[in-house]
């Protein structure tokens, strides 16, 4: 007779009550345990009083979320000179008043954004191993696979028209300018590369040599646009759409970034070099989830309060 060989039962069952847990701190705890990231960056030119710009990235709104909204809404207690939201408000169609009432405080202050995959497009459910598969593959998003089909539409013309009447500067493939006490910043955006929208041949040119500062916008960190914006010569890229991995391995890091951005800055600040030029790129680990997948772990959900201070020299 064969013998049968197995994990003692005592084992089997430390095994899943330690799974529940760490699947219970995930979700209940650390996906709901917001923090906010403070970074300075060095890109104003010399003599130039610092600024303090606040980036909100990947809300993924649910309807019921009222701690993610509270927190939104005492963001505005940190009176930044002025906003960037870099896309991913929804992951509910029905969410819509909710992300403006929890980003109301804050459309009182100068703003600019982009959009993300879920502004338009409704989430699905997926096997999360899919990720690794596609880091595997290097197919990320809709790049080289076919258009969405089937896809729920989101009312992101909603939430465009609200951002708009605030006077917060649309980014989608176009260009913008925000003037704040003499100081004037241009504003350069793309639409989501993830979903194949970015259109760079409509904004190349690089900065503009008339404005104090130049900022590049981009919802998704895919290569094609951090390396474009920064042969052109921007100085800092703002992105976000990684989630920071979302589940990472504590002392490792992330596994996978959703793009074809190495996971070593899958969030926070670090450089790009393209073209002969650096820039400082900024990623943002975002403030949500996907409404399928609603746990964080070793990567809490944050928002961005970068100061930019003059450069040397």
């Amino acid at each position: 007779m064969r013998a049968r060989y197995g994990a003692p039962l005592g084992i089997t069952a430390g095994i899943t009550a330690v799974g529940a847990a760490g699947l219970a701190y995930a979700a209940g705890f650390e996906a709901r345990s917001f923090r906010l990231r403070r970074v300075s960056v060095p890109v104003l030119p010399p003599g130039a009083e610092p600024l303090r710009v606040l980036q909100v990235s990947d809300i993924h709104m649910v309807s019921g979320q009222r701690k993610k909204r509270h927190w939104l809404q005492k963001l505005a207690g940190l009176r930044p000179d002025f906003v960037v939201n870099t896309g991913d408000n929804l992951s509910d169609p029905e969410a819509v008043p909710e992300v403006l009432d929890a980003l109301g405080p804050l459309l009182d202050f100068p703003g600019t954004y982009v959009f993300g995959s879920n502004d338009y497009y409704g989430p699905k459910l997926r096997n999360p191993a899919r990720y690794l598969l596609e880091k595997a593959s290097g197919r990320h998003g809709l790049n080289g696979n076919p258009p969405v089909v089937g896809a729920v539409h989101n009312p992101w013309e909603e939430l465009r028209d609200a951002f708009d009447a605030a006077g917060w500067i649309g980014l989608s493939n176009t260009r913008g300018r925000l003037k704040l006490d003499g100081f004037e910043i241009a504003l350069t955006g793309l639409d989501d590369p993830h979903i194949k929208r970015d259109r760079y041949a409509k904004v190349a040119g690089g900065p503009e040599t008339d404005a104090d500062l130049s900022l590049a916008i981009v919802h998704a960190p895919y290569l094609r646009s951090l390396d474009a914006f920064t042969a052109d010569g921007y100085p800092l890229i703002l992105a976000g759409h990684t989630h920071g991995g979302q589940v990472c391995i504590p002392f490792y890091g992330a596994l996978v970034t959703n793009c074809d951005l190495d996971t070593e800055r899958v969030k926070g600040l670090s450089t790009h070099r393209a073209g002969g030029n650096r820039s400082y790129l900024h990623v943002s680990a975002g403030c949500g989830t996907n409404r399928y997948t609603p746990i964080r772990f070793a990567c809490p959900p944050e928002a961005t309060l970068l100061t930019l201070t003059p450069r040397e020299g």
